[in-house]
C-alpha cells in the first residue's frame, strides 16, 4: 500500500503543469439536440425580465451579504485529487447547492451534493466535458422518480468517470485506468452512497442516505433576464470562454477574446458596479487559491467571456434534513441482496424510494425528508 501512495504521489508530481501559456481544454459540450427544459425560460410563472422588473434591481446585489447573511455554499476545486473536466457538474451543483442553502434561510449545515454521484450516473457528460443542463435534465427525470443526487459525504469526489451511462468520454488519464479506480465509478449502487467500516472489511452499499431532488429546470439567457432569475431564485450556472481567466489575479475582466469559445461552467452569484464599471460576480471550480478566493468578476451587459449566453438553473424539490440512522459500518442501511465490498448488481439503481434505494420508509421515516417551504426564510 505504501509503495502504491508513494507511486501515486510521484505520478502527481510528475505531471503538474509548468506551461500556463497552455490553451485551456473545452470542458464544455453544447447542449443535447432534443433537451428541453421543464420550465422553459421561467420559474414560478412569467419573469422575464422587464423594464419595471429590473428598474426594481439594486445597483448591487450577491447572495454572499443578504442582510449580513452569507447564503453561497463553498468554492469548490475540479482539479483535485487530480484533473478532471467536470466544470458543467462544478458549476450545476454548486448553483443547485446555493438554492437550498437559500430555502433554508442560511439555517443548519449546508448541504452538498455529490459530483461523484453524477459523474457516475449520470447523462449530461464525464471528465472530458458537459453540459449543465444537462445535469438538471436528469436530476428531473430520476426525481419524477423519486430518486435524487445522494449528498457529498456518502459519495466523495475522486475526478474519474469511467463507467459514466452514456458510454462517452471515459478517463484513461491520470490514475483512473487502475482496477481499484475503475470500480468505483461504475452505476450501481456502492457508487451512488456507501460506507466503509474499517481496514480490512469492504463498504456497503446504502440503501437510505440523504439526498435532494429538483422540481423544475430551464434556461435564462441575457443581461437582464438572469439579473432577475438570479434576484428572485438564486445562483445560475453559465457557460463561459475561461481562456482570457486562466492567469486572472483580480479586478474586473473587461477583455476577452474575438471570437469567444465557449469551453467552461461558472455560477453567478450576483453583480455589481465599481468606477461605473458594471460587472458580474461568479464563482468558479479551480479552489480558492485562483482568482479572488475562488471567484472572479466580469465586465456585464456586454456578454463578455460568452457568460450571458447560457445559464440554467434548478428549483429545489425534496431534500433531506433529518436522516435515517445507519450505524457507523452502514450495516443496517445495506442494499438487499448486496454483500460486502463490490456490488453485485446494478437493478437497484433505477428502483424508486424517497430515500434513495430499498424499501419504501415507514411514516416515520418518510417524516424525516422535509419538502421545502416555498417562500425563503430571507428575501433579497
Amino acid at each position: 500500500m505504501a509503495a502504491r501512495l508513494a507511486s501515486w504521489f510521484a505520478f502527481l508530481v510528475a505531471t503538474e503543469a509548468t506551461n500556463s501559456s497552455r490553451p485551456y481544454r473545452n470542458e464544455y459540450r453544447p447542449i443535447p439536440t432534443g433537451l428541453k427544459a421543464s420550465g422553459g425560460n421561467r420559474v414560478r410563472g412569467a419573469l422575464f425580465a422587464t423594464a419595471a422588473s429590473v428598474g426594481r434591481m439594486p445597483p448591487s446585489f450577491t447572495w454572499m451579504n443578504v442582510r449580513g447573511n452569507c447564503l453561497v455554499t463553498k468554492v469548490l476545486n475540479q482539479h483535485l485529487p487530480q484533473y478532471c473536466g467536470a466544470c458543467w457538474a462544478f458549476a450545476a451543483i454548486s448553483a443547485l447547492n446555493d438554492r437550498i442553502k437559500i430555502l433554508q434561510g442560511g439555517q443548519g449545515p449546508e448541504i452538498h451534493l455529490s459530483i461523484q454521484h453524477v459523474l457516475n450516473c449520470g447523462t449530461a457528460g464525464t471528465c472530458n466535458g458537459g453540459n449543465q443542463l444537462g445535469v438538471y435534465s436528469w436530476m428531473h427525470e430520476m426525481s419524477q422518480h423519486g430518486q435524487g443526487v445522494a449528498y457529498e459525504s456518502v459519495n466523495p469526489y475522486f475526478a474519474c468517470s469511467p463507467g459514466n451511462p452514456t458510454g462517452r468520454g471515459v478517463t484513461s488519464e491520470g490514475f483512473c485506468p487502475a482496477a481499484a479506480v475503475a470500480a468505483g465509478t461504475t452505476c450501481e449502487p456502492i457508487n451512488v452512497a456507501r460506507n466503509c467500516a474499517t481496514f480490512g472489511e469492504g463498504c456497503t452499499a446504502l440503501s437510505q442516505f440523504p439526498n435532494a431532488t429538483i422540481s423544475a429546470y430551464g434556461v435564462v439567457h441575457g443581461e437582464e433576464n438572469i439579473m432577475v432569475e438570479v434576484y428572485r431564485n438564486g445562483p445560475v450556472a453559465c457557460s463561459i470562454d475561461a481562456e482570457p481567466i486562466i492567469t486572472y489575479a483580480g479586478g474586473v475582466v473587461r477583455r476577452g477574446r474575438e471570437p469567444p469559445q465557449t469551453n467552461h461552467v461558472v455560477s453567478i452569484i450576483g453583480w455589481g458596479e465599481e468606477g461605473g464599471v458594471r460587472y458580474w460576480i461568479a464563482r468558479n471550480s479551480w479552489g480558492e487559491p485562483w482568482g479572488e478566493m475562488g471567484f472572479f468578476r466580469v465586465e456585464r451587459g456586454l456578454n463578455l467571456l460568452n457568460i450571458e449566453s447560457e445559464c440554467a438553473w434548478a428549483e429545489p424539490g425534496v431534500f433531506t434534513t433529518h436522516n435515517f440512522p445507519c450505524h457507523e459500518d452502514g450495516a443496517n442501511c445495506r442494499v438487499p441482496g448486496e454483500s460486502n465490498g463490490r456490488s453485485n448488481s446494478s437493478a437497484h439503481v433505477h428502483n424508486p424510494a424517497p430515500y434513495g434505494y430499498g424499501e419504501e420508509p415507514d411514516e416515520e421515516a418518510r417524516g424525516r425528508i422535509r419538502q421545502p417551504s416555498p417562500r425563503r426564510i430571507l428575501q433579497p
